[in-house]
């Protein structure tokens, strides 16, 4: 558990106030509210996720962009913010980080959800859970998001770098697509949902 100070703990209450009204209010009506899907990806899954997130959200009546992370220059016009990443050696991806920091003081000023997409520490367990959350930790030091959700990945080793190939061949990692498109769906319908 967190332990915060009096002056941390009030700041972080205040954010949560401030993020809690952007919530709403960018969230009341979805029409013409418009969604900015930030992502960080190696082989791509996280990207074609991103893709199928803005579908679902545009289903629901938002507008929206899907950009590398990297390649983000500004959060004007937009009215939240997902920010996903993939998953290497135990962390999101530094770009995914970058945006975050990069982004920080609007991002808390406005609806923010995050997404993970990895290969391991899939199960239920409790060792599972406190892994994924791990990934996520820098960012979430950042920015505390609205929704946060974690995706099995993909794994094409085709796309990895030589030195990544080697590591997998290592770890005895095998090729797979373990997406739940189901899943993935279903939050692209449900985050920004106005919650009472």
């Amino acid at each position: 558990m967190t332990e915060y100070n009096r002056r941390a703990f009030l700041g972080v209450a205040t954010a949560g106030l401030t993020t809690r009204a952007a919530f709403a209010a960018a969230t009341a009506d979805s029409a013409n509210r418009r969604v900015l899907i930030a992502y960080a990806t190696r082989c791509g899954s996280t990207f074609e996720i991103a893709q199928t997130m803005l579908q679902d959200l545009k289903g629901r009546g938002f507008a929206g962009d899907v950009s590398a992370a990297g390649k983000v220059t500004t959060l004007s016009g937009y009215d939240a913010v997902v920010v996903g990443s993939a998953v290497r050696f135990g962390k999101w991806l530094p770009e995914a980080v970058d945006f975050v920091r990069r982004y920080r003081a609007e991002l808390n000023r406005m609806p923010t959800a995050f997404f993970t997409v990895h290969m391991m520490n899939t199960g239920g367990d409790e060792a599972s859970r406190k892994a994924r959350m791990a990934y996520v930790d820098p960012a979430r030091a950042l920015v505390r998001p609205v929704g946060e959700v974690f995706f099995a990945g993909k794994m094409d080793s085709s796309r990895l770098s030589f030195g990544e190939r080697l590591l997998c061949k290592v770890m005895k990692a095998r090729d797979a697509d373990q997406r739940d498109w189901g899943a993935i769906h279903g939050w692209g319908k449900s985050v920004f949902a106005v919650r009472s």
